[in-house]
Parts: C-alpha cells; sequence; structure tokens
C-alpha cells in the first residue's frame, strides 16, 4: 500500500512545501537582519531546524510514495535508533549484554516483521507479553541480580516505547476499513501531519505569548499558553484535514484533540527521563532537533491511542 497523488494529497503536498518555502525565507531575512549574539543564535537554530525538516519530510513522503514494505523499513530503524538513544541513558551491566542483543535484533524487528504479515493478534502481544516476561528472565540467567529491578524495568520501558508504541504508527497500513480501502497512508500522513504540527504550532504560541511554564522543573519552555494554543491550532488542523480520513468534521477534530493531548503528555513524560539523567536531548542525529527520540517523543504516545481508537470505532 502505497500513498496515492489524489487532488486531496496535491493540496496537502502544496500546504506542506509552502509552508518550508515560507519558514525558510523568514529565515534567511532574519540571518540578515537580526543582531546581537544571542539573536543570531536563535535564528542559527531556527534555521537548522528548517533544513532539518526539509529533509525529514522529503524522507517520510519518499517511503509512503514507495510503499508499506519501505514504511515498515523506516519506523524499524527510527525504533532501532530510537531505543539505542534511549539505552545510552541508562545504566547497564555486562550481564546485560544478551539482552539487549535480543531487544535490538529480535523483538524490534520482529515487531515489524508481524506488520509486514499483517499479524494483528501477535503484533499487539509480543512486546508487552512475551518481550515483558523474556527481559527479566534473560537478566536472571545471566546470574547477575544487582540492581536487578531498575534494569529489568529500564529495558522493558524503551522497548515499550521505541518499539511498541512508535509501530502503532505504520500500524496503521494494516487496518480495514470499509469505504476507505487502499487510502491508509493518508491515515498515517493525518497523525504525522497533526502529531508535529502541534509540537511546532506549542513552541511558537509559547514564544509569542508564553509566561507560564506548566511543569517549571521538567521542561520551563513549556507553557499553559503555548499548551493551549499549540492544541487548538493542531485540533482545528486535525478537522481541517478530516476529509483525508474517514472522520467526519467533529470527530476529526475530537481525535485530534486527544491526538495533540497525548503528544504533548509524551513529549513532558520524556524530557522528565531527560531531566532525570541530566541531559539536554536524546542526541545529535537531527540538526536542530537533538536525537531521533527528541523529535517522536509525541508520537509514541499519540500512535497507539490512535490507532486503537481508529480500529475500534472504525474497523468492524
Amino acid at each position: 500500500m502505497s500513498l496515492r497523488i489524489d487532488n486531496q494529497m496535491w493540496w496537502i503536498l502544496t500546504g506542506l512545501f509552502s509552508l518550508l518555502v515560507t519558514a525558510s525565507v523568514a529565515g534567511f531575512i532574519l540571518s540578515r537582519t537580526v543582531r546581537g549574539e544571542a539573536g543570531r543564535a536563535t535564528v542559527a537554530n531556527l534555521n537548522a531546524r528548517v533544513r532539518a525538516w526539509w529533509r525529514m519530510s522529503a524522507v517520510f513522503l519518499f517511503v509512503l510514495l514507495a510503499g508499506s514494505v519501505w514504511t515498515l523499513v523506516l519506523f524499524g530503524m527510527l525504533s532501532v535508533l530510537a531505543l539505542r538513544e534511549y539505552l545510552t541513558l541508562i545504566e547497564t551491566r555486562r550481564a546485560d549484554h544478551r539482552t539487549l542483543f535480543w531487544s535490538f535484533f529480535i523483538f524490534t524487528p520482529l515487531q515489524y516483521l508481524l506488520l509486514a504479515d499483517r499479524w494483528y493478534g501477535l503484533f499487539s502481544i509480543m512486546v508487552p507479553v512475551f518481550a515483558f516476561v523474556f527481559v527479566p528472565l534473560r537478566i536472571v540467567l545471566a546470574g547477575d541480580t544487582e540492581r536487578f529491578l531498575d534494569r529489568a524495568a529500564q529495558i522493558q520501558w524503551g522497548l515499550m516505547i521505541a518499539t511498541y508504541c512508535l509501530s502503532h504508527a505504520p500500524g496503521l497500513l494494516i487496518l480495514e476499513i470499509p469505504g476507505y480501502e487502499g487510502q491508509n497512508a493518508k491515515l498515517l500522513l493525518w497523525l504525522v501531519v497533526v502529531t508535529q504540527m502541534s509540537d511546532v504550532l506549542q513552541y511558537i504560541w509559547g514564544k509569542l505569548a508564553g509566561s507560564r511554564p506548566v511543569a517549571p522543573a521538567v521542561s520551563p519552555n513549556k507553557t499553559w499558553e503555548g499548551f493551549v494554543g499549540g492544541v487548538l491550532s493542531a485540533t482545528l488542523l486535525g478537522a481541517l484535514l478530516g476529509p483525508v480520513t474517514p472522520f467526519d468534521f467533529w470527530p476529526a477534530a475530537a481525535i485530534a484533540l486527544t491526538v495533540t493531548l497525548m503528544g504533548f503528555a509524551g513529549g513532558l513524560v520524556m524530557s522528565a527521563i531527560k531531566r532525570d539523567r541530566g541531559v539536554k536531548d536524546y542526541g545529535t542525529l537531527i540538526e536542530g532537533h537533538g536525537g531521533v527520540l527528541d523529535r517522536i517523543d509525541s508520537l509514541c504516545f499519540a500512535a497507539p491511542v490512535f490507532f486503537h481508537i481508529v480500529r475500534y470505532f472504525y474497523v468492524p
């Protein structure tokens, strides 16, 4: 299943291209006019983010056009990279190496192979049941019980976030929605656009009007003004993009609101982990954004909730 370029998609792609061009032009103008070291640093970060968005958008659209296999490959790679970033922040021991091998090279690829085989039953329980049981057992068999509970729980958490939760995004491709056959790639595009634009709009509203932080000890840059403005703006965007989904306007708005709230929760929780570990970003792979996990934290929380909403209400 690949993304079909119909009239709806032309409008969405045109809008995305226009946004990126506008952001690039604005960044160029600001780079020529802003004075002061702090101002130049802010503009440089903005331009780095815009360049990264060009690359990320191009890759994502390419794999959607290429088909479901390449989409699964992309998200599988994102899971591996996100899991790697996460595991570099936790304390593991030599006895955990084989458990980590299974996490990277068995459970994560298997999760996406189950999607390729459209085996929903095992896909839905493989990590939360079989991997959940296997991880502590494998650590026990290694014979090292120091900080056993911490080590097992941290590896389980990484698999749940980076592999299980994220895999629900491409999992949308296997849903059989009456009257929507062959269009599931649009549903995945809708999810990614709404969650990522919610992050961007929260950032913009926070810069324009933010003054009261939501959780200053966790993420001082997240403000109530940015949260409300970004969530409401992204909810409206999701509702306006409803025609590319099987949702009517008001259900699309309600689902978009749920998705944006879960995305905000994901960003806040993943920020708490970084604060606990004393780091600013999970990595440096994406220019201006940090690591892969910094960019997909909202998607990790939003994807499984969105997947099961669609499956419960729109799949017979």
